[in-house]
């Protein structure tokens, strides 16, 4: 019985004391991880002032460090290849069943990594959400809101987090990745009596005058993203189009624009064109208003009704 006592209590201190090492040498490797990521952002710090950088940096080696902690200190607990690939299976198991909605989360963050459908800095649209992609994590992403009640894309100073998992579940409109443009298109709506074809003119020069610079951006950057997608674009000058509404002549432009830069390119036309229609006197803005038109008066020459004889 003694000696039972005794081999016991060896057996015991001797696990007691297997597990302190493991214990030890764990905390080693999560103390020389640490010490690695200080230094590495202690040194990309060093070597570059871009914020974008530095974040990209610092994301990428958490997440390698952080795989690389966690095969090692598995080695330590589980001997063997086979127990711990076997530790593995079950812990996988287990967590499909319990955590379904976290794992489809770190799905999605493989996807985001791998595939790449939007970067940190990329203007996206998922399902019903707007904004500037300013983080990625494991389980979410987040965007900096724009638009809703602000108009033309502007911020809402909100920051909305969106489970990773919505890559699967919602399609996503990329502003600003491989093509930095979009279409743009600004509606003048001018009086039946004005000089439409004048007014189509003054337009047409103050629309390039501002869109030169884009239209050869524009060009250079469709023939880099032809290389990963099927893009095809006759023309990327700008366009008016005529079209007749109950108020009067609608010219549209329609032009390319720099995804952040819309409004602003907006506000340069409209102020062009509001100066020089206002010099033109057979030029007028249509409004919605209530019109009375006497055709025997006002009419064409051609139609206008004889009058009556009494």
């Amino acid at each position: 019985m003694a000696e039972t006592f005794t081999t016991l209590t060896d057996l015991l201190l001797s696990n007691s004391y297997l597990h302190q090492s493991k214990l030890f040498e764990s905390l080693l490797i999560v103390m020389l991880l640490i010490i690695t990521h200080f230094a590495i952002k202690r040194i990309v710090a060093a070597r570059t002032e871009d914020d974008t950088i530095r974040y990209k940096w610092r994301k990428n080696v958490a997440y390698i460090l952080s795989f690389i902690g966690f095969l090692l200190i598995g080695r330590i607990w589980f001997q063997g290849m086979a127990s711990f690939a076997t530790f593995l299976g079950l812990l996988s198991a287990g967590l499909v069943i319990v955590f379904r909605e976290p794992l489809s989360d770190i799905a999605g963050w493989l996807f985001i990594l791998w595939r790449k459908p939007f970067h940190v800095g990329d203007r996206i649209e998922i399902g019903s959400n707007r904004g500037d992609v300013i983080d990625v994590r494991i389980f979410k992403f987040t965007i900096l809101e724009i638009g809703n009640w602000v108009a033309a894309d502007q911020s809402t100073g909100r920051v909305i987090h969106i489970p990773n998992h919505s890559v699967f579940r919602e399609p996503i409109a990329n502003y600003t990745s491989d093509f930095n443009f979009i279409w743009n298109e600004i509606a003048i709506v001018i009086t039946f009596e004005s000089n439409w074809r004048k007014a189509k003119t003054i337009i047409s020069e103050i629309v390039m005058n501002h869109m030169e610079d884009y239209v050869n951006d524009a060009e250079q950057q469709i023939r880099e993203a032809k290389k990963s997608y099927l893009i095809v674009y006759q023309n990327l000058t700008p366009i008016i189009y005529t079209e007749v509404v109950e108020s009067g002549v609608k010219l549209t432009i329609r032009h390319l624009s720099h995804a952040r830069k819309r409004r602003g390119v907006t506000q340069l036309i409209w102020e062009d064109v509001l100066t020089r229609f206002e010099k033109e006197q057979d030029i007028q803005f249509a409004y919605q208003t209530l019109r009375l038109f006497q055709n025997q008066i006002e009419g064409k020459t051609g139609v206008k009704s004889a009058p009556t004889s009494e």
